[in-house]
């Protein structure tokens, strides 16, 4: 009997699955009974289900209830409807391991998000912004590769006084700018940004502007996001202008411990429909900063909800490889992903440091790389932050397989999901182009 099919029988035997059901949705809303009973969260519930066709799987106590569901489904995305305050850091965990469930491989199965807010109204209009956000415009309190967006602007984190800044149609060039940018950054949130990058020190109810010297700070309270610089002037936060938000380097901004919480108020006063966010203090650092590695430094390549997935399938492979890495097996169940799953935000398309292209062709799926950029390869642009670099190359697969069988490549140790195909970066001095081919077992 197949090792799925019997587990789920075994969980059903045992009564934790009584509303199974199979409708072979694209997009599954897990979420407490208690929400499709309280009117306003149910606006949120229902308003996700129209817009994807979704199916609502319910539960009690804990989401793992909702695994023989999601195990049959097996949607390409799921959404976790919760009230802000079940959104804890215990939930975040268990998100995290029942995606990886579905199956019998230790990688995951569904694209998810955690889709929350201040209050049900707020989450209601997060994921009534109109997809796609296409990102243009990106600010930052570190360094991040401007060139990869039409314009854009950064004020170093460790550097007083030091930024960097694109305008449309020019290059990146430094900046002077006071040593307190507290209110920089606050008018680029009362703006137009897309996108919103910060590192440094944090706790649930505040960021640090300055990392190695004194600045200002962003903090939170009651859902509003102000600014206050050194000499404790308030900047206000107040923006309808829809964007995401990448605290790679912040420890505790994903963490909601109450109503006060920074990333309540990001959604909020801040307008922010996807973020991540650490729900711990972050040392190791993998699965902050290597969102960058597949989501800017690889421009139009994946929406954010897939970046995030892949970083998350490219730490799992780090610990199949090594399974007793502190850093990796730390990182796992602690970073947060709040928004829409199926929300599209990406850059816009621009020059690649390599090309893939996954085809098929009677049942038989072969995957190229090219590398374009013969000198630099597969190395970020910027390399700011912690444990960036040498992620594998991903791919989505174009439809659920089966167990596969490589043709031809086996060689570049592939790893071959029901969804994804990843490969280790070759290491090989004047290999520019390689491929994978590989079908479904019969």
């Amino acid at each position: 009997m197949n090792k799925q099919i019997k587990s789920i029988l075994v969980l059903l035997s045992a009564g934790l699955f009584l509303n199974l059901t199979v409708s072979g949705a694209d997009y599954v809303i897990v979420t407490h009974k208690k929400n499709t009973e309280d009117k306003q969260w149910q606006k949120v519930v229902n308003f996700l289900k129209e817009k994807h066709n979704a199916l609502v799987a319910t539960y009690t106590n804990s989401v793992a209830e909702t695994l023989g569901i999601l195990s049959v489904e097996k949607p390409k995305y799921t959404a976790f409807v919760t009230q802000p305050l079940d959104a804890t850091r215990e939930f975040v965990a268990k998100v995290h391991q029942l995606t990886r469930a579905l199956d019998d491989d230790p990688y995951g199965d569904t694209i998810w998000g955690i889709v929350t807010g201040y209050d049900a109204e707020n989450a209601l209009e997060l994921v009534s912004v109109k997809s796609p956000l296409i990102i243009r415009r990106a600010s930052a309190g570190t360094s991040i590769p401007l060139s990869n967006f039409q314009e854009g602007v950064w004020y170093s984190e460790s550097k007083a006084g030091f930024g960097m800044e694109k305008k449309k149609g020019d290059t990146p060039k430094p900046i002077t700018v006071p040593q307190d940018t507290t209110k920089l950054l606050v008018d680029e949130l009362n703006g137009t940004t897309d996108l919103f990058v910060t590192s440094g020190h944090a706790t649930e109810r505040d960021w640090q502007i300055g990392y190695s010297y004194k600045n200002g700070c962003f903090r939170s309270k009651a859902g509003e996001l102000y600014g206050e610089d050194t000499k404790g002037n308030k900047y206000p936060i107040k923006s309808k202008h829809p964007r995401v938000y990448l605290p790679v380097g912040n420890c505790l901004m994903g963490h909601i411990d109450g109503m006060d919480a920074m990333a309540l108020a990001w959604m909020k006063s801040a307008h922010v429909v996807q973020m991540i966010g650490y729900t711990v203090p972050t040392w190791f650092g993998y699965m902050g900063w290597g969102v960058l590695d597949y989501f800017v430094e690889q421009p139009g390549r994946f929406s954010l909800s897939e970046a995030f997935f892949a970083n998350q399938q490219a730490l799992i492979w780090c610990l199949q490889k090594n399974p007793k890495s502190k850093g990796h097996l730390f990182d796992r169940d602690v970073v947060a992903f709040y928004g829409d799953p199926a929300f599209e935000a990406r850059l816009e398309k621009s020059t690649l440091q390599w090309e893939q292209n996954l085809t098929e062709k009677d049942g038989v799926l072969t995957f190229t790389v090219k590398i374009l950029d013969k000198e630099r390869k597969f190395k970020p642009s910027d390399p700011n932050g912690s444990q960036r670099g040498e992620r594998p190359i991903f791919e989505f697969l174009p439809r659920r397989v089966g167990k596969c069988r490589i043709i031809e490549g086996a060689g570049f140790e592939p790893v071959i999901t029901e969804n994804f195909i990843l490969v280790p970066q070759p290491s090989a001095p004047n290999l520019y182009e390689f491929k994978i081919v590989f079908s479904e077992e019969k």
